[in-house]
């Protein structure tokens, strides 16, 4: 197989433009409510609205605000993102209107979609509900996993509106290269304790309690093995996978207890 070769041009910034788009609201003035970002190369609108609506408009506004930002998304894909921007800095209303442009440049147009976001958007926390507790490994897979009342969060970090919430679930930083590429070096990736049903095929969160602080910790693919006797299905062999081959897998001894397994991957936040 030919090896692909990679141009500079693919991580060279490319610019793009952004608009803040405000809300006039009674009795609370201007709020910054979203981002739209503006790839002009594509034509593609990346936008992001906020969603604790019902903390600062009426029941009626924020059933409206609600459903704007797929509203928005849905017509920039059927105008494109520049006839979207163009129509709201033309035609918006006083209670609904964008600031002026302004340029920027980027390599990923979602990751600077996140960080003006996190730059200029004044969001409320909503714990489990649009936000997540972040915390070390070492309070992540101990204090938070037996007394989660009794720790506090580093910070709460807002997740994608995807991303269905529930308190079993926090917010740390990952180091080292063994799982890439789907986990990179320095990832903040949600996880869930309390890994429920098989765990076969499962990224999840390993502890080694050989090892001190955060080192304990690492994030592994489980596999098992089993096979069919007259008792049913007995399990033979528990491996613990590196998806970077230049690193190493391992078997889990269970009856041993050097490794535990403390909470199950779900995703990478941007």
């Amino acid at each position: 197989m030919s090896a692909r070769v990679i141009s500079i041009r693919e991580y060279a910034p490319k610019p793009g433009e952004y608009s803040l788009l405000l809300a006039e609201l009674p009795k609370r003035g201007v709020e910054t409510v979203g981002v739209l970002l503006l790839d002009p190369a594509s034509d593609i609108l990346y936008l992001r609205l906020r969603r604790d609506w019902d903390r600062f408009a009426n029941q009626e506004d924020a059933e409206v605000l609600s459903e704007l930002e797929e509203h928005l998304q849905t017509w920039a894909q059927e105008q494109g993102g520049a006839a979207v921007l163009r129509h709201l800095e033309a035609d918006a209303s006083n209670s609904l209107r964008v600031t002026d442009r302004e340029a920027v440049t980027a390599r990923d147009f979602d990751k600077m979609l996140s960080e003006l976001y996190r730059q200029h958007v004044p969001a409320q926390v909503l714990e489990f509900r649009t936000h997540l507790p972040r915390y070390s490994l070492a309070v992540a897979a101990g204090p938070f996993l037996t007394n989660p009342e009794d720790v506090s969060a580093e910070e709460w970090l807002e997740v994608p509106p995807d991303l269905k919430l529930d308190e079993g679930m926090f917010v740390a930083e990952i180091r080292g290269h063994s799982m890439e590429p789907k986990i990179p070096d320095g990832s903040l990736c949600v996880f869930r304790r309390n890994v429920v049903g098989s765990r076969n095929n499962r990224l999840v969160l390993v502890r080694n309690s050989e090892l001190a602080d955060d080192n304990q910790y690492t994030v592994k693919r489980y596999k098992s093995e089993k096979q069919v006797t007259e008792e049913g299905f007995v399990q033979t062999r528990i491996r613990l996978e590196s998806l970077n081959p230049a690193y190493p897998s391992w078997d889990l001894d269970e009856e041993e207890g050097k490794y535990q397994i403390m909470a199950e991957f779900v995703r990478v936040l941007e």
